[in-house]
């Protein structure tokens, strides 16, 4: 990268500090969960506006979703993405404020290069809501909002660590239904078919389905529906589960596992069991592109951030993000950046961490490293093809 790319970079965003400030905290003090960003969607495209974009205030039928493009005509096109969902209970334990601001800095950082002609093509950045309940990027990817207006994708989210490579599992959530018979529950209990049993030997199942799993699996859920009264055999039980797993071929297996083990608990029991898969369909894992993290990790250790092995990063399982859905149409990568603390995300400490001022200051410095990675895939035609052979290879299942 040549030094006046780097020296634009370095002060656009630089420029932007107390801008970034002031809109990071406005959403993190203001959570607002998934559907109903209607503050932070307000103030972001009111920001983009102002500074020059393009904004499509909504998209692929979301309320909530934005699509802000800057373009100088024919060339490489790159997707940024914002989020800013909060969670309920914790509000913004996932960082979703730092996630919006470093999107708002690459996008703009890059629309300054575009707009001195360093570099050719288009920036888009992606609003997308409701990353942690029904998955805003499924619903762009599914109406070709992604695959149709960028050739690669990238984003930044905060960890406790600095992460290149950590495995982001591939996730379906279902909600499971009991139907059995009331009866009074003292009188003539035999004659109740018990769906909160069902319910029961349905979790058991599940439980003792993990010691005969892959350990980089998960099962995990929530009581939605555990009767009305003690004293009337519930006819009715519900519950969400989410089932994840480190690939889309593991996660199919681990789905029909987990309807093995309610399916039987609903035979043991006499009781009818209704399944309704999210409707969006699966959260993919994320692929992420070697060729692209790379050129990312160059730039991090500039800033004297430090990685740990590939190999180690792969022993640690995290979470889930619908960003892997963009991963599969486009090449994609999803770094992660320590915000200076232990807490693991969805934590109340998480949440606390996500508005210091030090954090802040490590989310643009991520930034700073991710739009230099932008910017050389524009310019470095070796480095975008072997980006696009990466992608085309596609992930080992």
């Amino acid at each position: 990268m040549n030094s006046e790319i780097e020296t634009v970079i370095i002060e656009t965003i630089q420029g932007l500090d107390e801008e970034l400030r002031e809109i990071s905290l406005k959403i993190h003090n203001n959570p607002e969960l998934g559907n109903h960003e209607f503050k932070a969607h307000h103030l972001l495209t009111n920001y983009l506006e102002k500074k020059g974009f393009q904004v499509q205030k909504e998209s692929a039928g979301l309320e909530t979703a934005f699509i802000a493009e800057f373009s100088n005509g024919p060339g490489r096109r790159v997707g940024f993405v914002a989020e800013y969902d909060a969670l309920p209970g914790v509000g913004h334990a996932c960082g979703h404020n730092l996630i919006s601001i470093s999107g708002l800095a690459c996008a703009i950082a890059t629309k300054k290069l575009l707009e001195q002609n360093l570099i050719k093509g288009t920036v888009v950045l992606f609003g997308t809501p409701a990353e942690e309940s029904t998955s805003g990027k499924i619903d762009m990817v599914n109406h070709g909002e992604v695959q149709n207006r960028v050739d690669f994708a990238m984003m930044l989210h905060p960890f406790a660590n600095d992460t290149l490579y950590a495995l982001m599992l591939a996730l379906d959530s279902v909600i499971v239904e009991f139907y059995g018979k009331a009866s009074h529950a003292g009188m003539k209990p035999w004659d109740g078919i018990n769906a909160v049993d069902a319910l029961m030997q349905a979790w058991n199942n599940m439980s003792m389905l993990r010691q005969q799993t892959l350990p980089t699996n998960r099962l995990h859920g929530i009581i939605l529906d555990g009767g009305k009264s003690a004293n009337v055999i519930p006819d009715y039980s519900s519950a969400k589960f989410y089932c994840r797993s480190v690939t889309r071929s593991q996660l199919k297996e681990l789905k029909i596992k987990l309807t093995h083990c309610i399916e039987s608990a609903a035979q043991a029991t006499g009781c009818k069991v209704k399944f309704t898969w999210a409707p969006n369909g699966v959260v993919e894992d994320v692929f992420v592109n070697d060729a692209m993290i790379q050129e990312f990790k160059k730039y991090q250790e500039q800033e004297n951030i430090q990685f740990p092995s590939r190999a180690e990063e792969e022993r640690t399982t995290t979470g889930s993000t619908d960003f892997g859905n963009f991963s599969y149409v486009v090449p994609g990568i999803h770094p992660g950046f320590a915000i200076n603390t232990n807490a693991a995300n969805h934590t109340i400490e998480f949440t606390q961490a996500a508005g210091t001022p030090e954090a802040h200051a490590m989310a643009l410095r991520a930034a700073r490293s991710l739009a230099k990675t932008a910017a050389t895939v524009f310019l470095d035609d070796t480095l975008y093809e072997r980006a696009v052979a990466d992608f085309k290879k596609g992930k080992p299942q």
